[in-house]
């Protein structure tokens, strides 16, 4: 799912896709809570949105389902996860699901990801990898820092981009879930990201603002009346580093069920796979 080798976030990401989908292919909402007076200016917005990430450490964590949409060319594939997060241990489980084959059927085991500071552990990565081993990857290695290539963009770090945000717009009143929200639209900045992000989150980020084809970043986010981040929908863009063409990442991050218990236990050394990973 990850090459082990640093490389670009196009060749990552392709590749990425590539190994969990074995080339199948389609052709192919306000926080701050229900509004009250004006809409914020474009300078309270961005405030709102930089301060997102916080208001998830104080809820403590959650549960979130999440979709990752890579499209280039006339080809589209959407890897689909849910699972937990804790925002003040830094932890979370995925469970990601693979599209079918083109023939229809099911041959991916989902795949098992445990997010924590630093590293993404994978289980059932297929690829020659023992059923039993987990993969670790150092986030900080990947030229996309993990934005992209797990196939599903990290909570934690989907409301820090939002620290990032150089300019939002408040769009209106929505609801996600049945939660009434305030939705705003902006661009966020990966490289400011990085810079703004607490010092244990930071080489990620960097790693990113190089990574990819821009480091700006445009973004849907939708925050209840805690000022919690309830869903988030980025847009990233990077060079196939393989064919040179244009790829599209449209990332969503739906966030609901704060206060869930989240039990997310590491895998010891032995557990980890540190032979080679197979290339599809």
């Amino acid at each position: 799912m990850v090459e082990r080798q640093h490389g670009r976030v196009g060749a990552a990401v392709v590749a990425t896709l590539g190994l969990l989908v074995c080339g199948t292919s389609v052709t192919g909402c306000a926080g701050g809570g229900a509004v009250v007076g004006d809409a914020p200016s474009g300078a309270d917005a961005v405030r709102e949105l930089q301060r997102a990430a916080g208001a998830l450490v104080r809820a403590g964590s959650s549960r979130t389902r999440t979709s990752m949409e890579m499209a280039t060319g006339g080809t589209r594939v959407t890897i689909h996860g849910e699972g937990v997060y804790d925002y003040r241990a830094r932890l979370g489980r995925l469970t990601v699901l693979l599209p079918r084959d083109p023939a229809g059927t099911e041959e991916h085991r989902p795949i098992t990801e445990l997010l924590s500071p630093g590293a993404l552990f994978m289980k059932n990565r297929g690829a020659g990898v023992p059923a039993d081993k987990w993969v670790r990857v150092d986030t900080a290695t990947l030229s996309d820092g993990n934005l992209v290539t797990g196939g599903a963009t990290d909570p934690y770090a989907a409301a820090q981009l939002l620290r990032g945000a150089r300019s939002a717009r408040y769009v209106g009143q929505a609801e996600v879930g049945g939660v009434p929200v305030r939705h705003y639209q902006g661009v966020a900045d990966i490289a400011l990201a990085a810079q703004s992000v607490p010092a244990v989150d930071q080489e990620p980020f960097r790693a990113a603002a190089k990574g990819f084809a821009t480091a700006e970043v445009p973004f849907d986010a939708y925050l209840d009346d805690q000022g919690r981040l309830r869903k988030v929908r980025h847009r990233f863009s990077f060079v196939n580093g393989r064919q040179r063409t244009t790829v599209a990442v449209a990332s969503t991050t739906l966030l609901y069920g704060f206060g869930a218990p989240v039990d997310v236990r590491l895998p010891a050394t032995r557990d980890i796979f540190d032979g080679k990973i197979a290339e599809q």
